[in-house]
Formats: C-alpha cells, structure tokens, sequence
C-alpha cells in the first residue's frame, strides 16, 4: 500500500545529544510535543500519556487545546542512545481498535550543518479500511507540525 508509512525529516541545527534528549528524555518530548508523559521513555514499557499543549506554538497548542486531557498508552520499542527512538501507539482514537498500532521511528544523523532527524510512522496498512486515509492524513500533517516543533526547541534551547 502506497500510504502505509509517513517519512519526515529536517537537519536541526543543535549538537546531536541536545536533539537526543529532546526526542528521547520523556518530560522534554512532552514538552515540545504537547503532552504529559507519566514515566521515562524504557524499552519494553508502556508508558501512559495525557494530551496537553505545547509550549514551543501558540497556534499549535490551540489546537491541542480541544484534546487536552485525553489519555493513550505509548509501548516504547527501542531507546538506542543517541540515534534511535521507537515506539507503538494507536493511531485510530477510540476503544473499538484499541490493540492496532503503528510504528514510529526517530533516527539521527551528524550532518555537516547539524543533526539530521528522521521520522517514519509505518503499519498503516493494518488499520481498517474506513479509518486508513483519515489516520494516515492526520498523523502526516502531525508529523509535519511535530518536526518543526522539535526544531524550534532545540534550536532556541541552543541559542539560550
């Protein structure tokens, strides 16, 4: 299926262990995310979250408003410093398919300007067939917003 994984990246210009606490240290990927992440990111472990705001966007946090307090499991996959994160979360809101998940990947790189930042969301072509494009729709532009919040962190935390 064409659209059973989303691929983002951006070179953040900040030193690779800065973007490695900001994608991989639980309470600062709340942070620019949007949410409070009730326990350190351990592979193996589910770690409950709660939607919130960000404090990197205005505009974004607005939006985030309207989920705020909703809860969702994350099932941390792997945390190989400094160059991998994953996890599984659900993409599809909801009890009815409360067991699907997808996979999400940050990858790093040392780049000559700074730190590349991979992001692949896969395993769409698990959802059911009546959620797919809206899933899939909705996680790509989030990913978009994600990327570029991520950025403005580590970019402005390295500059202060």
């Amino acid at each position: 299926m064409a659209d059973d994984r989303i691929e983002k990246s951006a070179v953040l210009r900040a030193p690779l262990d800065r973007v490695w606490r900001a994608i991989s240290d639980s309470a600062e990927f709340g942070t620019w995310f949007g949410m409070v992440i009730e326990g350190p990111f351990v592979p193996g472990v589910t770690v409950q979250c709660v939607m919130g705001e960000t404090v990197v966007d205005d505009a974004v946090a607005a939006q985030q408003s309207e989920y705020a307090g909703e809860r969702f499991p994350l099932h941390i996959v792997a945390v190989e410093p400094p160059r991998q994160f994953s996890f599984r979360w659900n993409p599809v809101p909801g009890q009815e398919y409360a067991d699907l998940t997808t996979l999400v990947e940050f990858t790093l790189s040392e780049v000559d300007d700074g730190v590349l930042l991979e992001i692949v969301e896969s395993g769409f072509d698990a959802v059911p067939e009546e959620h797919r494009a809206t899933a899939f729709g909705n996680n790509d532009q989030g990913w978009a917003e994600q990327l570029r919040m991520v950025a403005g962190y580590v970019t402005a935390e390295s500059r202060a």
